[in-house]
Formats: C-alpha cells, structure tokens, sequence
C-alpha cells in the first residue's frame, strides 16, 4: 500500500521519503482536497527544467552514486545498504533520497511534456 500519482504520468511515491506534494517542486501547485492535481503545460517546461538543474546541483556528486546503485538495485531497497555503500550518515542518505526521488518524478513529467505537449495527473495525500 502507497501513495500513488495517475494520469498521463503513472507512480508510487516513495515511502516515507517523498511527500505527495512534490510536483509542486517544478512551478505548478496540485490542488487539494482530497487529491492534488497537477497540471503542466509547455510553458511550464522551462520550470521543471530548473527543478531538474536545482535537484541535480543538490545531489552533486551523490547523483552518479545514486544513478549506480538504483540501475543496479532490485525492486526493493533499504537505506542501509546506502549507508553502507558510500558511507553516508543517515541524515545524508535521507536528504539524498528525497532530491533523488524528486529529481525522478521532474524527470518523468518533463518526457511526458516533450511527449504530449502536457501532463496532468492526480497524487494521493
């Protein structure tokens, strides 16, 4: 059980790391009750491009660590083999994940614009 986005994007967000919330990061606020919806255009491009390049600067060199171990990681993960990977503290490993899970959702609603000219969908709270 999770926490999902649908529409012309489809995702779970990441468990107790990313907050629903998080397509707000790249210049459209979802708007509530029950769910967020987002809806992003072709004018919105450039300020998901910006979210991209800000989440990227973020996670710096952590960025190819991440890119590694998620092309190389099953399904599931746990924090700790990250911990123990690249000898991050926790608090790292936490702040790493959220930029990386929200870089990943940028990513996805930026190839679904370039795709479809927009992108729209519904997230869970």
């Amino acid at each position: 059980m999770g926490r999902h986005y649908n529409g012309d994007i489809n995702g779970k967000f990441w468990f107790a790391i990313q907050a629903s919330n998080d397509g707000d990061y790249f210049g459209v606020i979802g708007k509530q009750p029950e769910v967020l919806k987002y809806h992003y255009y072709k004018t919105d491009l450039p300020n998901v491009l910006d979210g991209i390049n800000n989440c990227e600067s973020m996670l710096g060199e952590k960025l190819n660590q991440l890119d590694h171990f998620f092309n190389h990681c099953r399904e599931g993960f746990n924090e700790l083999e990250l911990i123990d990977s690249y000898n991050w503290t926790k608090e790292e490993t936490d702040d790493a994940l959220k930029w990386y899970a929200r870089l990943r959702l940028g990513m996805i609603i930026k190839e679904c614009i370039i795709k479809n000219g927009e992108c729209q969908f519904t997230a869970e709270l």
